[in-house]
């Protein structure tokens, strides 16, 4: 494989986590005046919304499948061709219904994008390297994030329509279009054509990692999306520093991304591993019991830090239980980590309701201390595999 084409591809995979974060980021900005042009409430409007998650769970669940009958660039390019209907349908339709249909083609594309992209990764490079490359591409998720709420904002200032932000999210995927039809996925055709021939052994690991990946997802979301709520409410503090806690954690966290995709290959992952859900479970629990708000803020900037690379690292610790890493195994781990996103509100709106904000911090503390404990058990029974 020549470099031309290992970067082609590279950027594929760094474009396509961009195009996941922004259509998930900008919902936020955007739901107001969608929810004005539709003439529903906010409540209502944000249901419609979990049609794009929908999407995203079922693309990430089918596409282990799906990469054994259509070809990765295949899947690429028809992903353009539907990414185009769904903006022209968003931008033409007066429905409610069809915006719903749209949404979940676009959570389709951009589940199936973000499996391609992970998978093209963990294939093209190995061992450090490749945990170093699925931080760096984990980071453009958070770039995206944080660059296309200034767009959409702008857009906004200007009293331009809302939907030319899904305009401009779809530029993204024309980006990847273009790197599609002028790279070669040869290799790509091999590594599935032995995956299919030889089967494929997953030791116990794999379903701890798993696990792993669920409660991470679950405890961080959970414990981000309340902590404005908990501030304002518990702590009394007013909503412009509430928002700049927010800001400061996934700042840090894409540059705790960048900074340990340069250090990991230095490390041992699996001590790393534990090392970093040490860190993020008693920097939680430091914020969570501080009443002071100055040093919630350099806690909540340390967490997003520490905790930045916890799940990458556990898709490559997944990738490396295996000699050549099948599509199934990496789908396998995003797929539990997007059912962790999916079960976020499920769970804790009625502990909320029941136990309230603190108790419900605390939850995801719990869930970030589990994760802890299963880092501790995969190391010493990779240990353990290693003696037999």
């Amino acid at each position: 494989m020549t470099n031309i084409n290992r970067i082609g591809l590279t950027w594929i995979s760094f474009l396509s986590y961009a195009f996941t974060g922004a259509l998930v980021v900008v919902t936020g900005m955007i739901m107001g005046n969608i929810s004005n042009y539709f003439h529903l409430s906010i409540s209502q409007m944000s249901n419609i919304f979990t049609f794009l998650n929908a999407g995203i769970l079922v693309s990430i669940f089918i596409n282990s499948w799906l990469i054994e009958i259509i070809s990765l660039k295949k899947q690429l390019i028809f992903s353009f061709i539907l990414t185009i209907i769904a903006v022209i349908g968003i931008v033409l339709c007066n429905s409610i219904f069809l915006f719903s249909i749209n949404m979940f083609i676009l959570g389709l594309v951009s589940g199936i994008t973000m499996s391609i992209g992970t998978f093209i990764i963990t294939h093209l490079y190995s061992g450090s390297k490749r945990g170093s490359l699925l931080l760096l591409t984990d980071s453009f998720f958070s770039m995206s994030g944080m660059i296309f709420p200034i767009v959409t904002a702008y857009l906004l200032e200007k009293k331009i329509i809302w939907y030319w932000s899904y305009i401009c999210i779809g530029a993204i995927y024309l980006l990847i279009f273009l790197l599609t039809i002028n790279s070669s996925f040869e290799k790509f055709k091999t590594n599935t054509k032995n995956s299919k021939e030889t089967k494929e052994k997953w030791n116990f690991n794999v379903f701890l990692l798993s696990i792993s990946a669920l409660l991470y997802i679950l405890g961080q979301l959970g414990f981000i999306s309340w902590v404005p709520q908990y501030a304002t409410e518990i702590m009394n503090i007013d909503i412009k520093k509430t928002g700049s806690l927010v800001s400061g954690f996934w700042m840090s966290y894409m540059l705790g991304m960048w900074f340990f995709s340069f250090i990991i290959k230095f490390f041992n992952l699996y001590r790393m591993f534990i090392f970093l859900t040490s860190m993020s479970t008693i920097l939680m629990y430091c914020f969570i019991k501080s009443e002071n708000f100055l040093n919630q803020q350099y806690i909540i900037i340390s967490l997003g830090f520490f905790s930045s690379a916890i799940y990458t690292i556990i898709i490559t610790l997944a990738s490396l239980q295996t000699k050549h890493p099948s599509p199934k195994l990496i789908n396998l781990i995003l797929l539990f980590g997007t059912i962790g996103t999916f079960l976020t509100f499920i769970i804790t709106s009625p502990i909320v309701e029941a136990k309230g904000l603190y108790v419900t911090l605390i939850s995801s503390n719990i869930l970030y201390g589990i994760v802890f404990f299963l880092s501790i058990l995969i190391y010493f029974n990779k240990k353990y595999e290693r003696v037999i």
